[in-house]
């Protein structure tokens, strides 16, 4: 007897913004046939379209997951980010719909981390103008204005996952290293903890930004803390496009008091290779502009394809919920001979004890249970071991509990 609510090989799932293959390969090894992979970006009316028969999604930061395109999206179960931010859908609309989003956190984290220090050397010995004025057929063989990474100081703004990566490379270079954190954190190596910001940027040779996209850290690099940066200091952003302000820093490239910039992510970037890039930073021979390629790594991009397909499969599969953005964590061990359904509903009062009545009045045992609930959307799952017909109007009774978003007979 097949208890699955929908089998594997009629789960659709769509691939957009070419996500590197082996996502696509890890989830036709655990038995997922349909598989619809595209090399792009779809505009809303094509992605309506698509995802309206999708059981499940990945994407990457162009696509746009907003709550009109969740309206047309009746069968999507999860959705997977094959990357590190989330901001590209609206997450809340589909908490509320009970559609779990994945993210790849840490995947690119040793691939962002070398190209920040990549672009510190480059941007020390003056690499960007020389290469420049070779272009040119100039030949500017001079030592003035360049200088050795080792015994100059790095200030990280934002400890986590790349900023403590970033750490140790730097100091095995030879760079000391300050770091500035709105959370405690755990200094790494030798590096040093600066709680007051203004101390920390005028300590730094070179400041390189970690931080994700909130409201606090919006703007966070305004005229003001650029010009409490040290005079002749270099500023690195491969974070998020609005924690600097663009125009102030061109500003301070001008004038001379910082000496270099590397930026990676910028406020508005294209959708597409095909629209225009514009920037005020634009002609600077002393600023490295990359088109948001601080993750774009073969090697990366293979980990986040792995990562990511593979929550989703043990999302489909199983039910657990770790590694999503918007609902809670479950953590769930499979259970050989059991039935295993998934209820997920608005917590409100009662919703459990009506979960269980519907067993109950069957005399069906429970053997294993496991709740988790946020304030909004509450999550259960129920493993009965024996014989159980699921066809004897359990799913209907349990869709029929008011509040429910959605249930499902995992295996």
């Amino acid at each position: 007897m097949n208890r699955l609510s929908l089998p594997k090989d009629k789960i659709k799932i769509l691939l957009l913004e070419n996500i590197h293959a082996q996502a696509a390969e890890l989830f036709r090894r655990h038995g997922y046939r349909q598989v619809e992979v595209l090399g792009e970006a779809l505009d809303d009316k094509i992605l309506k379209a698509k995802i309206a028969d999708a059981h499940m999604i990945g994407i990457r930061s162009r696509t746009q997951i907003t709550d009109s395109i969740l309206a047309a999206a009746d069968k999507l179960m999860a959705i997977g980010c094959f990357c590190i931010g989330t901001n590209q859908v609206d997450s809340g609309s589909a908490k509320l719909a009970g559609i779990p989003v994945f993210n790849a956190p840490y995947s690119n984290t040793r691939s962002v981390a070398e190209l920040v220090l990549a672009e510190a050397i480059i941007l020390l010995r003056g690499v960007p103008e020389k290469s420049w004025l070779s272009h040119e057929g100039g030949w500017q063989k001079t030592a003035a204005g360049s200088h050795e990474i080792r015994g100059k100081t790095l200030g990280i703004i934002g400890y986590g996952h790349i900023g403590t990566q970033l750490s140790i490379l730097a100091e095995a270079l030879g760079m000391r290293v300050v770091f500035f954190d709105i959370v405690e954190k755990l200094a790494l190596g030798n590096a040093i903890s600066v709680r007051d910001f203004g101390e920390f940027l005028s300590m730094a040779d070179i400041v390189s930004l970690h931080v994700p996209a909130t409201d606090l850290t919006a703007g966070m690099m305004s005229i003001e803390h650029l010009r409490s940066m040290k005079k002749g200091a270099i500023l690195i952003n491969a974070s998020r496009g609005n924690v600097v302000d663009i125009d102030a820093l061109a500003t301070c490239l001008r004038d001379g008091h910082l000496t270099g910039a590397a930026i990676d992510v910028f406020p508005q970037e294209p959708a597409s290779p095909e629209e225009p890039f514009d920037s005020p930073l634009q002609g600077m021979k002393n600023v490295i502009l990359t088109p948001h390629i601080g993750g774009s790594t073969l090697e990366a991009q293979a980990n986040i394809g792995t990562e990511v397909a593979d929550k989703l499969v043990k999302y489909s599969d199983n039910g657990s919920t770790m590694g999503a953005i918007n609902v809670v964590e479950v953590a769930l061990p499979p259970q050989h001979g059991a039935i295993r359904f998934m209820h997920i509903h608005r917590d409100v009062p009662g919703v459990l004890t009506k979960i269980n009545d519907v067993f109950s009045s069957r005399d069906i045992n429970i053997s294993g249970q496991y709740l988790r609930a946020d304030g909004e959307v509450g999550y259960v799952v129920t493993d009965i071991l024996g014989d159980v017909d699921v066809g004897m109007g359990i799913r209907r009774d349990l869709q029929a509990i008011e509040g429910t978003v959605r249930t499902r007979f995992l295996y």
